[in-house]
Order: structure tokens, then sequence, then C-alpha cells
């Protein structure tokens, strides 16, 4: 392990994040927020030094190599996540150092999950870089520092590999730093694109922003206390739905068809997959709300759509108490906390080829019964799936669940009921938010011991980073030299 790599990116890394509180600085200034700016400011002094003093100390003409790779981005993101409370913490929007970092590792790892419970009247400034700080975790804040600090070089690659979700990693072009800036330019337009939408549509350009931020990211923080159900607004609804579906798919596929390849998009299996999640889940939800809650089948369809895209996207925002629903239908929003979306864009969960690719796994384990002999070999589309990705699936999903029953059972000892813990942790692991029961869509979890916050923000941590870049570092021989 190069050491001193590890810390000189990290000061890069952290002094982008100072620079990056700039923006709601301005935002304090332009609503005289006179506490605000105070804590922008000091945020800001200290963030930059920090970084520059690491940066200097420990600058090396070293590469970044694989060990190195995952230690950047996983300390990155625990150093990113603390370097983020700052600001709740000197404007006393949160007191509390462990909370403070429960809410700022739920922004970065566009998880949604908050510890507040009166979002109105917070300073407007907090709240703007309490979205903000979502919106640069959805693409990846270290893919974003690949994309825009010549200095990493090659070793760019690394950090690239390591972060970016999905089994498997997509190259736009022979270079990462060009492929990173691709992907950045692709969630720009859409992050425009849905500003002016909400715009011209009548939403403040306060809001429209700040929902463009939790909506791209797929992360869910809202200003308001009752998400976008505050606006009680159809058109608003539409609008973040079709940009939910969006930043729910492939950001490689997505580049394909703005240019002018929209073919691919219908020929990509994993999009056909999660589309068909997607409206297969509305029917059946809606046909239940109908039959249960709602008179008009129209009031019940929009009420489906739009909470199945919310949690299937893992964004979270919320237009309706879903904890009020018929049992079927939460179940339903439960299984889809798991299913996610496409690897390669800012959602969460273990993500749809994954399931597709377990589902053909098990259907050729069936076929390997009837014909001991043959050799079926896993297609996704025309793209064969070799055995070794296959085997790191299964092992994901196997990693996957035992955390999840091991948070689960924490988190029961804590105290929370059955519903409460299983919806917790699955809404954490899988960067979703709101849960059931005590945590969900109308609650928070401020409720929750300390313990159990930290073990939130550690699943949060591992579902944002899927799991192995993050366990990696527990194995004694990472750390050898």
């Amino acid at each position: 392990m190069k050491y001193n790599i590890v810390f000189s990116t990290l000061g890069l890394l952290i002094f982008f994040l100072g620079l990056s509180m700039i923006f709601p600085l301005l935002c304090a200034f332009y609503y005289r927020e006179e506490v605000a700016i105070y804590a922008f400011l000091s945020s800001i002094i200290i963030t930059s030094l920090t970084g520059l003093f690491l940066y200097y100390n420990f600058k090396t003409e070293n590469e970044i190599g694989r060990k190195e790779g995952f230690a950047i981005v996983t300390l990155g993101w625990v150093t990113a996540a603390t370097c983020g409370t700052l600001p709740f913490l000197f404007s006393g929007t949160l007191t509390n150092f462990i909370d403070a970092y429960f809410e700022s590792m739920s922004g970065f790892t566009t998880t949604g999950a908050t510890i507040l419970a009166v979002i109105e009247g917070k300073p407007l400034s907090v709240l703007f870089w309490r979205n903000q700080i979502q919106w640069m975790g959805g693409m990846g804040i270290i893919v974003l520092v690949v994309a825009i600090l010549p200095a990493l070089g090659a070793g760019g690659v690394q950090l690239f590999k390591t972060e970016v979700p999905g089994p498997e990693k997509d190259k736009l072009t022979p270079r990462i730093k060009e492929t990173a800036q691709l992907l950045y330019m692709v969630y720009i337009i859409f992050s425009i694109l849905q500003v002016v939408f909400l715009y011209i549509t009548g939403m403040s350009f306060y809001d429209a922003i700040t929902h463009m931020f939790g909506t791209m990211a797929t992360g869910g923080f809202s200003p308001k206390n009752l998400s976008v159900g505050y606006y009680n607004n159809l058109v608003y609804e539409i609008i973040i739905i079709i940009f939910m579906i969006i930043a729910g798919t492939n950001f490689t596929l997505l580049y394909r068809t703005l240019h002018g390849n929209f073919k691919s998009l219908f020929e990509d299996r994993e999009f056909l997959f999660y589309i068909g999640v997607i409206m297969m889940s509305t029917i059946i939800i809606s046909t239940q709300l109908h039959i249960y809650i709602y008179k008009s089948i129209l009031t019940a369809l929009r009420y489906a759509t739009f909470q199945v895209v919310s949690i299937i996207t893992t964004t979270g925002f919320i237009t309706a108490d879903f904890d009020q629903w018929p049992v079927l239908s939460k179940s339903i929003l439960i299984i889809l906390m798991f299913i996610g979306g496409c690897a390669g864009s800012t959602a969460g969960a273990i993500k749809n080829i994954r399931i597709l690719v377990l589902l053909k796994k098990a259907y050729r384990e069936f076929q390997r019964i009837l014909h001991p002999h043959a050799i079926n070999p896993i297609y996704i589309g025309d793209k064969k799936i070799s055995d070794e990705v296959v085997s790191n699936i299964s092992s994901f999903a196997l990693l996957y669940l035992l955390i999840f029953i091991f948070s689960f059972i924490i988190m029961t000892c804590l105290g929370l009921d059955m519903i409460s813990a299983i919806s917790s942790v699955a809404t954490c692991l899988g960067n979703v938010g709101p849960g059931l029961g005590l945590v969900g869509p109308a609650q928070n979890f401020a409720f929750i011991q300390p313990l159990g916050k930290i073990l939130l923000s550690l699943c949060m941590l591992l579902g944002r980073l899927e799991i192995y870049t993050v366990l990696i570092m527990l194995i004694p021989e990472f750390w050898k030299k």
C-alpha cells in the first residue's frame, strides 16, 4: 500500500469539496442568512486548507494501483461525509455529530433518509447544501474528481473501476478521463432540462434546482416536509417521474441514445426488464389502491406510479403515505427496494442486470439437471456473460443478503419492531430513503440510537460502493506494503 498517494489524492478530494461549498455560500448571501454565511465560510476554510495540507505534504509521483484505488474510494466517501457535516454543525441545523454524519452520509450516498423532523424553517442555503451533496454523490464524487482533475493521470482508471456501480464497467472512450467527462456531460444535460421543465411549469427556481438535485441523483431529499406531495401538482409529478426513470437508466445507454442510437435503448435487456418491472408493479398496486382506497382509478394510478418509480429508482420522493397502503402494495415496494435501477445509473440496490443474471443462472441449473452434459452459457441479449461475472454477481447477492440479515438483527436488538427494522436496513442498504413503520414516509430516523445510526450509515456506504470496495479493506493483507 502506497500511503502517500492515498493521502495526497484524499487531499485533492477534500480541497474540491471545500470549493463546492461556494454555491451554498452564495445562496446564503442571497437569502441574507448570517449564521449560514459564517457556517459556510468556516467550512470552506477548514476543508480547503486541510485538503491543501494533505496534498502538498504527501504529494508523490507514484501511480494509483488497485489497493490504492480501493482505499481512496472508500476513505474518500467516509471523508466526504465527514466534511459534509461541517455546515450542518456550524449553522446549528444539527447539533450532534452522529446525527450530522448520518445526514451527510445519507446525502452523499443518495440515500435520502433524514434525521430532520422539521425541514421547512431551516436555512435555505443549508438545505441547498443538503441537496447539492446528493447531486455530487449521484454520479460519484470520485468520478467527478477524475473528470476534472488532470493530476490523477492514469490512476483515474482504478478509481473509476472501483466507484462506478455495476458488475461490468462500460467505457465510452479508451480514456477513462474522457469517459468520466462524457458521463457527467449527460448528467448535466438532463439536470438542466429538469430544472427548465419544473421552472417553466411554475415551480420556484430554488425548488426546481433542489428537486433536480434529488431527482437526477436518485437521492430524494426535498426542502419540503411533505416532499413532492407538498405541491399536489400532477404536472410536477409527471416531470419528476420521467427524470427519475432517466436517472435510473444506465448513463452509457443514455449517452448513445442522445447521439441518435435510439435502437440501443429498446435492444437493451436490462432497460426493458427495468421498465417491465415498473409497469407490472404499477398495475398491481394501482389496482389494489383502487379497490381499497381511491374511488378513481386515475388517482390510484397517479399515486402508484409515482411511488413505484420513486422506490425502484431508489429516489425516495413521496406524494403519499404508502405506509397506510394495503399489505400487498407495501410488500411490492419492499421488493423494489432490493431490485433498484440499472447498472451504471445513479440508482442503488442490487440492480436489474444482476437480478436478470441470477434468474438466468437459476434457469440454467434446471437445464443442467435435465441435461447434465450440456454447456449452456448465460446470455443477456446478444452478450455472453462470463462465468467470472456470474460468480461475482452470485457472491455479491449472498453478501448483500448476509449484510441485510446481520444489520436487521442488530436493529431489532436496538428496539425496533420487525417491520421498522427490515425496512430501515433495506432502505439504507439500497440507498432508497423512506421505509415502513417507525421509519415510514411520514417519519424520520432521529429516534434511532447512536449505534443504530452508525450501522445504518455503514449500510449506506456499503450499498453505494457495492460492498466489495468497502469490505476488502477489512482483510489484513490489504494493508501490507
